[in-house]
């Protein structure tokens, strides 16, 4: 039986509870600190003990737990998150019956009434991911209910909840079913992918970027040469070789990159020999392009929020702007830079900021072609705007 806590709401933050605001921090609640053990269920009261919500503990990041319910009636038991999954997964009933895309987020966190809690899709195989300790404790529920609500052929998670945030390696992956053999390969818009579900914390695609790797493909390769930065496994590049560019140039510091680029190429049935795949710190490349005067028809950046090497450290709140002029200056007159950030605590706003800011510092000129930010399947809590952290702006450079 989990510890249940009574907790008092400080009198400004009630309004905001009773309207769906979900995150649990010291500055919302009164004597927080009483609260020791992970996942302990926690009853939110006004400060006349009148009832306001559940929640549980757990601490991620900033954050110390999640609402799980504003019905005090509500027991959460596995009756509860077998009715989250189920609704999650109706609300995604048109990505499942859609043959070209075969890898999905089916349950996004508090977007679907559960902090700290992710499920993907990738093609009959189902990841979990966990980002705190305190959510993490209720496994054995929420996979039983999760069990009753899908169809799967395997089920695999994934433990972020260390002090860091960081991934946690502990063999531990593979939940339930029968073991996949890796790479598996997924659809996206039509596009292949080959996946990893037991190879550390990363499977190879980064999900919540399909609608713009497909405007990319559909709308600005064609004939065009293409630098992509922080490429990761170059999704973006295989999305513009796909749409008719001239040329990918994929750029990343790690040393997977080439292998896991290449590979996903091949499974596109594109010469990997055909494109340039380059094993390079990112802002080095940077030097290197203006010395031998490289200009591109199109560059994509969606860097890491923050990201060390040996001679660089970058982070999106200091050095955006600075990486922008960087990349402003090896993109063609009437090119277009495609600007992405993950970082949560940047609003859109602010990034339009950065934007402007970049190209009025070098005195040139731009026009904003397109915004978006998370699609569908990465459902957001209106009440927590947090929670939609990608910001893409594409962005074209003119005289």
């Amino acid at each position: 039986m989990k510890q249940q806590i009574n907790l008092t709401i400080k009198e400004q933050y009630i309004k905001d509870f009773k309207d769906g605001y979900p995150l649990i921090t010291p500055e919302t609640i009164e004597k927080l600190e009483i609260v020791k053990e992970e996942g302990s269920l926690l009853t939110l009261e006004d400060n006349k003990k009148r009832f306001i919500a559940y929640a549980y503990y757990g601490r991620q990041n900033k954050g110390y737990g999640w609402v799980l319910s504003l019905d005090k009636n509500e027991k959460i038991d596995v009756e509860f998150f077998k009715n989250k999954i189920k609704k999650a997964v109706e609300y995604r009933e048109d990505f499942y019956n859609d043959s070209s895309t075969t890898a999905f987020r089916i349950f996004n966190g508090e977007g679907d009434g559960i902090g700290g809690l992710t499920i993907d899709y990738f093609n009959e195989y189902y990841m979990i991911t966990w980002y705190s300790l305190g959510i993490f404790s209720f496994k054995d529920l929420i996979v039983d209910a999760f069990k009753d609500v899908v169809k799967y052929k395997a089920i695999y998670e994934k433990k972020r909840f260390d002090a860091k945030g960081q991934y946690i390696d502990d063999n531990g992956d593979f939940v339930i079913g029968e073991k996949g053999e890796f790479p598996i390969i997924v659809k996206e818009n039509g596009v292949n992918f080959a996946v990893y579900l037991d190879d550390g914390p990363m499977t190879g695609i980064f999900l919540d970027q399909k609608v713009v790797r497909k405007t990319i493909r559909d709308k600005y390769s064609n004939n065009k040469t293409v630098l992509n930065t922080f490429s990761y496994t170059g999704a973006f590049s295989v999305y513009s070789a796909l749409g008719g560019a001239k040329k990918t140039t994929s750029v990343d510091l790690a040393n997977r990159s080439l292998a896991k680029t290449s590979e996903q190429f091949s499974v596109n049935n594109i010469d990997p020999k055909t494109q340039e795949i380059v094993v390079a710190d990112v802002f080095n490349y940077f030097k290197y392009a203006v010395k031998n005067k490289l200009l591109f028809d199109m560059v994509v950046v969606d860097p890491p929020s923050f990201a060390r090497s040996k001679k660089n450290t970058f982070s999106v709140s200091k050095d955006y702007i600075k990486l922008l002029k960087q990349i402003i200056q090896i993109t063609a007159n009437g090119g277009l830079i495609v600007a992405s950030t993950n970082y949560a605590n940047l609003n859109m706003r602010k990034f339009r900021d950065f934007i402007e800011k970049a190209f009025k510092d070098l005195n040139v000129g731009y026009r904003i072609e397109e915004v978006y930010s998370l699609p569908k399947d990465f459902k957001v809590n209106k009440k927590f705007q947090e929670g939609n952290y990608l910001k893409v702006i594409f962005v074209r450079k003119i005289n």
